[in-house]
């Protein structure tokens, strides 16, 4: 079930794959007008995405995201390579297990933050590295955990997504996190968090979403 509030877009759902055809629903029906990066979107802002059993093996993604896109996301997040399509910026993957190519393992230290401390609200995380991100910033720049019922969950901010061709693997990758540190402390997995300060998909992606959302769009 999606439920969505007029006021301060927020998105309730049970899955990751509800929650992408929610805020793209959103977007393209109640979007406005605007450019970043010199290209034209449609955008809402503020939203927050809330979504209660996230998990990376999503049966909505599986039938409509593009794969290659999926697998360019997936190797964002696992391989350690400077990514050619950003700038040749560090990947999130370096960002998260080698932080400021220190050699830390942020995945590593939130785990063990968590089993030191399970009433701590400051496991969190960045992907930003300001003494190198000149040009380009990262676009999910912060991951906090915590535990909530005896599960971890999860909040993520992020300063924009393209949910036409990239927000379905970020929600993909950001479960998968969710998971590993949910495993290494043996706990069950919570809610996922979503907050996005521009969430948008460019005039490109139009035809593909509404294909995906259906003929209502």
């Amino acid at each position: 079930m999606t439920t969505i509030s007029d006021r301060d877009i927020a998105i309730h759902t049970d899955t990751i794959g509800e929650a992408w055809l929610g805020i793209a629903r959103r977007i393209l029906s109640d979007g406005r007008a605007g450019h970043y990066d010199g290209l034209p979107i449609l955008e809402v802002s503020q939203a927050t995405l809330t979504i209660a059993s996230p998990h990376p093996d999503d049966a909505i993604i599986a039938r409509l995201a593009d794969p290659e896109r999926l697998a360019w996301m997936h190797a964002n997040f696992a391989d350690h390579a400077r990514v050619e399509a950003l700038g040749n910026a560090r990947s999130y993957a370096s960002r998260l297990f080698d932080y400021g190519a220190t050699g830390l393992d942020q995945i590593a230290w939130i785990i063990e933050r968590l089993r030191k401390d399970p009433e701590s609200r400051s496991a969190t995380i960045t992907t930003f590295e300001p003494l190198s991100d000149t040009s380009y910033i990262p676009c999910v720049s912060m991951l906090d955990f915590w535990l909530r019922d005896g599960a971890v969950e999860q909040v993520v901010y992020a300063h924009s997504i393209d949910f036409g061709a990239k927000g379905y693997g970020n929600l993909v990758e950001l479960a998968d996190l969710q998971h590993r540190v949910a495993d290494g402390l043996g706990l069950a997995v919570g809610r996922l968090v979503f907050v996005v300060k521009s969430a948008h998909v460019y005039d490109t992606e139009f035809e593909y979403m509404r294909g995906v959302l259906g003929p209502e769009v």
